[in-house]
Order: C-alpha cells, then structure tokens, then sequence
C-alpha cells in the first residue's frame, strides 16, 4: 500500500509538471480554457487546505465557497473576466452543529461533497457516508437538515458508503438536484439518476469507460444541467474527465433523458492527472472547476476557468 501511494504521488507530480501550461486561451472540444490556477495555502485557523470536494459561487458578494472531505469549509474572494483577476483566501472553518442542536449527524464519518449557493444565499452541501443534505452559515455552523426522498435516505440502497451523495445544485424550477456517485444498487450501473428532494427523477446514460462516476453537477442558463464525470481505474490507466450537458427538457415518459457530450481530459493524452471533483457556474456560459488534491500536501489544487461555445452544442445530442 506504501509503493502505491508513492507511486501515485509521482504520476501526480509528473502529470503537474506535463499540465503547467495547458491549453489556456485555446478551444478544448467544446469548451475554451479561460484561465488556471494552482491553489497552495498555509493552515488557517489549523486547518490544512486541501481535499476539495466542490465549488459553488456567490454571485452577489463575490465569494468562492469550497469544501473538504473532511467536514472542512473555505472562503474565497474573487473578481474575474476574461481571466481570474483576483483570488483571496479569507477563511477556513469545520462544519459543525450549533452547541444547542440534536441532529443525527456522527461528524467523525461526516463526508462533504457536493456545494450549491441558492440566489438568496443559502449554502446547502450533499454527503455521504451518512446520506444527507444540510445547509450551513457562512461560518460553517450546521443551520438546519432536508429532508430526502425515501430510497436516498437508507444507506443500505446505495453501492457503497462513500458512493452516497456525491453533487448537488439548485434549480429555480425543481428546487434542490442531488446525484449520487453511482446509480443506486436497484438501477443499471450506467443509468444515473438525478433526484429532487420532493421525489422527482431524471435519468441519463452515463459514458461508457469503466467506473464512470458523476462528480458534480451544475444547472445552466438554460434549465439543463452540466454533468462531470470521472472515469478512474487505477494508478497505470488513464484518468478521463468528461463533461457532459443533460437535457433534462427532453426526457421520456419514463423521463430517460437525452445527453451531449462537451469536453473530455485524459491523463495520458497530456491533460493531467487531476481528480475533479467540483463545478459551479460563474457567469453566462463561463464555469470553474476544481481538483482533488486527496489530502497530498505536495500536490496543489487545480481551478479551470472555462467557458462553454454554446453554438456547437446539440451537435452529438445522445438518447438514453
């Protein structure tokens, strides 16, 4: 087990040196890489930076919420264009419950995940080990539980405790989305599902590549959602990120909805070994995501600021 981590570090190392200058300004598929960073900070208020699950922006004041596997919740300052001009690191807080609170939470298994910002500020996080969504004040203090559809609530449905919630988004229209990783043990390996809180699905097919897993999840201008998926097979294969938009206004009877296929990074074609894990949606048609690091502090988090060339989508729209 030693040797792997050493080893895996080193791809990752090599793969940071090959992804230093990527394609910036330049057309990756259907998308077009606006900017990137490295983000490397010391500890803050004792916690380590690092782990990151997901992103979400806040429009209205400008902040870069992020969180961590491990119960972890950080504040970022950003001011951005065509470029990101400004990105501050102002706070790093755990995710606890009020001292007066009796919720169900073990906050020792506790595993953030997925991170939305709803329009009038509600932080609102997806985990799992213990399947649940929860919002959060701006200083990282449990403020109140949802409740989930019934088969999301039972962690004995899901594939595996750390395959529970993986993203979540709101939408004007449905509320609160979440996914879980993988389909749920009663669906197809490949038939992913994204949930409503009062009990809505859609469906779509994920891609192909073994161990396809959705990451995160992000509604865009136009009602449909922005889907990330990862492909990861071990330490020697290629990791392959894929976005993928889901239409979820052209669905079935069964609401099997169709899919196109937008951008893909694959680790042995030169675009890095980088673990992302979260998106959020920025501004029209422009989105950032965010890496992975696993907890490696030699390895830096990667931010990809990007925009999508809506003129080319529904150019390989896919039926379920």
């Amino acid at each position: 087990m030693k040797k792997n981590k050493i080893l895996f570090i080193i791809l990752l190392l090599i793969s940071l040196l090959i992804t230093i200058k990527l394609l910036v300004g330049k057309t990756h598929h259907k998308i077009t890489i606006l900017d990137e960073r490295f983000l490397t900070y010391p500890n803050k208020n004792g916690i380590e930076f690092g782990g990151i699950s997901d992103i979400a922006y806040d429009i209205k004041n400008k902040k870069l919420y992020l969180i961590g596997d491990r119960s972890t919740f950080f504040i970022l300052e950003t001011n951005f264009d065509n470029k990101i001009n400004e990105l501050k690191y102002l706070s790093a807080y755990k995710i606890l419950r009020d001292k007066n609170q009796k919720d169900r939470y073990n906050l020792a298994t506790y595993d953030s995940e997925g991170l939305t910002v709803t329009p009038s500020g509600k932080i609102i996080i997806a985990h799992e080990r213990i399947a649940g969504v929860i919002e959060i004040s701006p200083i990282a203090k449990i403020l109140k539980s949802y409740n989930l559809p019934k088969k999301l609530q039972e962690n004995e449905n899901y594939r595996d405790k750390n395959k529970m919630l993986e993203s979540i988004a709101y939408h004007e229209k449905y509320g609160l989305l979440v996914a879980a990783e993988y389909p749920l043990k009663e669906d197809k390996m490949r038939e992913q599902t994204i949930y409503s809180l009062d009990g809505k699905e859609w469906h779509f097919e994920s891609e192909k590549h073994q161990n396809s897993a959705v990451t995160a999840i992000e509604v865009m201008e136009d009602g449909n959602l922005l889907v990330l998926e990862r492909s990861y097979k071990g330490y020697l294969k290629p990791m392959r990120i894929i976005l993928k938009k889901v239409y979820l206004d052209s669905c079935d009877k069964e609401r099997h909805c169709k899919s196109e296929y937008i951008s893909s990074f694959n680790s042995l074609k030169g675009d890095g070994f980088n673990n992302f894990e979260g998106l959020t949606r920025v501004s029209k048609n422009r989105y950032m995501m965010i890496s992975d690091n696993n907890g490696y502090r030699l390895l830096p988090t990667k931010l990809i600021y990007f925009s999508i060339n809506s003129s080319s989508l529904q150019s390989r729209l896919q039926k379920f």
